[in-house]
């Protein structure tokens, strides 16, 4: 028992390590060589967790979240070697290569992230129509959280304004989302096909990605004026590379990652469930899930998580400030879209959504 409480620590500390690494070695790379030395770690990141993955798939010990830690260090210390002196033209074409499959997957990273979210809104929604049957006390609770979440969107819309709302394009823009969010909620009210969970979700949606589009843009990074030289400073100043870190990691990317991951790990909880008989009980009618399609595509992604994590990270740092606030919006307007659609193909909900009225 000791034994194998040990050997998860160490497994877990591995992973953590592992996680350390990429979010720490890319950005830095990013600010000390070149974007064209970036781009060829992140490769050799991304063919290196595809290696991970597969043998995950096929092996599946957990031994090799141990023997993948001190890769990461390696494959760093070969890009530093690389451009150190000449570099080879393959080098830079397979850089090159992976830089424009990183931007031209701009649109799928929006789809992914809208349709993800908006996932995870309709399934609240959906378990909050289920507890109001439950009882008053449920729907006194789910009542108050919802408004809570108009309550923080439209704080957040405020605050985020001034900085969002910088051009008449943009100011125009945030009109025209806040408009249709509004109309949509009401034509979802009178169709009875929404509720207060879902759009206040939506609500909450539409504030954060606002609220990136406003983010202080000189948090970001800027390798010709913001930082020191790293390998003069990373002995004998272990104080400076501490403030090299803190200031080389991108914090509206950090936030975009986290939110993208933490999306994307709810959707695999998530679609197990969908199906032709997806809500007919906990298990399906056959009372397992392991048969769906749903499942291996879930089983697929978790374990090619990896790879997820360092083509939406590499994606997020090589785009500049003003080709994230474009797709910003279009992920705002792409969401509001998909849920529009929804609102007018989905059913009616109205034997449940009697309990919303309050008359």
């Amino acid at each position: 028992m000791n034994n194998r409480l040990l050997w998860r620590v160490v497994s877990s500390t591995a992973r953590l390590s592992t996680v350390l690494q990429i979010l720490i070695f890319l950005p830095l790379t990013l600010s000390t060589l070149s974007t064209s030395a970036f781009l060829l770690l992140s490769l050799l990141l991304f063919i290196h967790s595809l290696i991970h993955g597969t043998l995950v798939l096929f092996w599946g010990s957990p031994a090799l979240s141990v023997l993948q830690v001190p890769m990461h260090p390696f494959l760093l210390l070969v890009c530093f070697n690389a451009f150190a002196q000449s570099v080879h033209p393959y080098l830079l074409t397979a850089a090159t290569f992976w830089g424009r499959l990183l931007k031209w997957s701009s649109p799928g990273f929006v789809v992914m992230e809208g349709l993800s979210s908006l996932l995870i809104v309709q399934k609240l929604g959906q378990i909050g129509r289920e507890l109001v049957t439950e009882g008053d006390g449920y729907q006194f609770g789910l009542l108050v959280a919802a408004a809570a979440a108009y309550v923080i969107s439209a704080w957040w819309i405020v605050i985020a304004f001034p900085a969002a709302a910088l051009s008449p394009l943009s100011s125009t823009l945030l009109g025209v989302a806040l408009t249709t969010l509004i109309f949509l909620t009401l034509i979802g009210f009178v169709m009875r096909r929404t509720n207060i969970i879902e759009s206040s979700g939506v609500a909450l949606f539409l504030a954060y990605n606002v609220w990136l589009c406003g983010f202080d843009q000189r948090s970001t990074w800027d390798a010709a004026s913001s930082y020191t030289p790293l390998l003069s400073n990373i002995l004998p100043h272990m104080q400076t590379l501490f403030n090299f870190l803190a200031n080389t990691l991108p914090k509206p990317v950090l936030v975009a990652l986290l939110y993208r991951l933490l999306v994307l790990h709810f959707v695999s909880q998530i679609l197990p469930t969908i199906g032709a008989d997806s809500w007919e009980g906990a298990s399906g009618v056959d009372e397992r899930w392991d048969g769906r399609p749903t499942t291996r595509v879930t089983h697929l992604l978790l374990t090619y998580r990896q790879s997820i994590f360092i083509t939406v990270y590499s994606h997020l740092l090589l785009l500049d400030p003003s080709s994230q606030i474009w797709w910003r919006w279009m992920n705002i307007f792409f969401t509001l879209m998909i849920w529009s659609i929804e609102l007018l193909l989905g059913g009616d909900d109205e034997g449940v959504t009697k309990k919303w009225k309050v008359d």
